[in-house]
């Protein structure tokens, strides 16, 4: 799941075309629900912390609630935001992946350096592509309002993260706050609560500098996979659904499965890419985020909230959490 400020980025491009065109409803199928028990527990295996979106996690007198978010809009966070209102009101602090200051620091960034998005001394995405992959690319960036020639010369990756946004949810979520991050930043705003965050804003910037053209090429193919308006809006529905079950860990391998059965895919190939995408986008952030979440909380009643990918598996945030010796209690908000 990539980054909250990435997808305010990706909307704020897209929301003018997508405000002229009718809101469309997802409505698609739920794919994971048609696994069965053992398919569930093949794709999660013996992964810690498999499951659950919201956490406390306690050492000492530092008393921290974990909740993982999606960062689109859904109207079941209603809900869960009623719940979580009282725990994130009595808290001293709210940690997020970015907050406000951040995203001032990237509108900044962006208005001095549009090199970050745009390639502007290579070849076109139309040049480095094949004829079949551009049309392909073209589609999907009409049928998210864009115009092909305006996103030619997109960095490879930037082009992933739009892909990442169903045409279906665009709409919703052009306007307002972003996902269940962005009502929690909201509401502590609302209540002077301060907001930090766990980690720089051009953090996204500088982990996809280090990819190399073609790694983000093949980002951008596996973004490719099945976007038909169909399967778009089944796995909108599967994400959503999954996330609201609990089931981050399964939503990411089934991910993983679901590319790998695409023909003509290279399963070697796909499998490295993944392990790429998890490593520099999941792994690696958790692990940056371990020290700078215990030295701002210690001592403190905090909020942590963060993608929902982020939360479970051998390097997800519970379990080094635990290993750090923090007692990890499931939390029903």
């Amino acid at each position: 799941m990539f980054a909250r400020l990435l997808l305010a980025l990706c909307l704020a491009l897209t929301a003018p075309f997508a405000r002229a065109a009718p809101p469309a409803s997802c409505g698609g199928r739920d794919l994971i629900a048609t696994l069965s028990p053992a398919e569930r527990a093949a794709l999660i295996g013996s992964d810690p912390f498999a499951q659950g979106n919201f956490w406390t996690a306690t050492r000492g007198t530092t008393h921290l609630t974990l909740i993982g978010t999606y960062h689109l809009n859904d109207p079941r966070f209603a809900a869960i935001l009623a719940r979580l209102t009282p725990i994130l009101t009595q808290a001293s602090l709210l940690m997020v992946e970015a907050g406000p200051a951040e995203e001032e620091h990237l509108k900044a960034d962006m208005a001095a350096h549009p090199e970050r998005l745009i390639n502007t001394t290579g070849p076109t995405l139309p040049e480095v592509l094949t004829a079949p992959e551009w049309r392909t690319l073209s589609t999907a960036l009409k049928a998210r309002g864009i115009p092909p020639f305006m996103a030619a010369k997109f960095q490879p990756w930037y082009i992933s993260v739009l892909l990442d946004i169903p045409p279906c949810n665009l709409a919703a979520n052009a306007k307002g706050p972003l996902g269940l991050d962005g009502q929690l930043i909201a509401l502590a705003a609302a209540h002077a609560i301060p907001i930090t965050a766990l980690e720089p804003y051009d953090t996204a910037f500088r982990i996809f500098a280090t990819m190399s053209e073609a790694r983000q090429l093949d980002m951008l193919r596996l973004s490719l996979v099945g976007d038909s308006p169909s399967a778009m809006a089944d796995m909108a529905t599967t994400t959503a659904n999954a996330y609201f079950a609990g089931e981050h860990r399964l939503l990411w391998e089934f991910g993983k499965a679901e590319a790998l059965k695409t023909p003509g895919a290279d399963p070697t190939k796909t499998r490295a890419n993944f392990d790429l995408i998890e490593a520099a986008l999941l792994t690696d952030r958790n692990r940056a985020w371990l020290p700078r979440m215990i030295a701002a909380t210690t001592g403190k009643t905090a909020v942590i909230a963060f993608g929902a990918a982020h939360l479970g598996g051998p390097n997800g945030v519970l379990n080094l959490l635990q290993q750090a010796g923090f007692t990890l209690t499931p939390l029903t908000p």
